[in-house]
Parts: structure tokens; sequence; C-alpha cells
């Protein structure tokens, strides 16, 4: 009984800091490849969404990194 409760105690301790907090930061992971980041570049192009001029700033800073 008391390895049981030991255990109970040492679990929910472990699981308090990941209870919520209140916080509402969250943190965006860029998981796009370059190959996909020009595609999307490219087609925001074609569409008129973003000028000459802003594409191929764009598309030199993908490629640089």
């Amino acid at each position: 009984m008391t390895r049981t409760l030991a255990a109970a105690l040492v679990l929910s301790l472990a699981a308090a800091p990941l209870a919520a907090c209140g916080s509402t930061a969250t943190t965006q992971v860029d998981t796009a490849t370059t190959g996909q980041q020009l595609i999307d570049l490219k087609a925001a192009y074609d569409q008129g969404v973003i000028s000459k001029s802003e594409y191929e700033r764009k598309r030199k800073d993908i490629l640089r990194k």
C-alpha cells in the first residue's frame, strides 16, 4: 500500500509542471523544407500577393539558410 501511495505521489509531482499555469505563450516550429518554401514563395508571387523585389529578396534569404 505504501509503495502505491509513494508511486502516486511521485507521478503527481512529476506531472505538476505539465499542468496549465495560465500562460498563453506558444512556440511555432517551421518544418517546411527549402524546396517547399521556394514553391510557396513562387505561388505568392504568381498570385500577385508579393512584388518582384519582395520575391527576389525573400528567395535569397531562403537560399542563404
